[in-house]
């Protein structure tokens, strides 16, 4: 299922949108025009990346500053040492919609505990 996230004219290069859904989804428009959609939550530690720094085809965690490559996922440093999940983008009419991967997201074990119901 397509979900769709925001207009493309609505989310400028070089900016994100995030998704509100349990785990939050980021939109990334990129100075070059290219729209990624990444999990929003640093695998290090629940930081939204939609916070963070976009430069070219990576956003830095604007905690610990590990950067996340949008096309792949991968991480680049520590303290950050699983990559993000990626999900497929698609633009039709001038909508982005977001293809949710069927993949298990990497989570930081405070935001896994509170998804799965524990304590927060």
């Amino acid at each position: 299922m397509m979900i769709p996230a925001c207009r493309l004219v609505d989310l400028p290069r070089g900016e994100a949108y995030r998704l509100d859904i349990d785990p939050p989804v980021s939109v990334f428009h990129t100075d070059d025009g290219e729209v990624f959609a990444i999990d929003d939550t640093c695998t290090h530690q629940d930081a939204s990346l939609a916070d963070g720094w976009l430069e070219g085809c990576e956003v830095e965690c604007p905690l610990h500053a590990s950067k996340f490559d949008l096309r792949t996922g991968a991480v680049d440093a520590p303290p950050a040492k699983r990559p993000v999940r990626t999900h497929e983008v698609r633009v039709e009419d001038g909508m982005i919609y977001v293809q949710l991967s069927t993949d298990a997201p990497n989570l930081p074990p405070c935001v896994a505990v509170r998804l799965a119901g524990g304590p927060a």
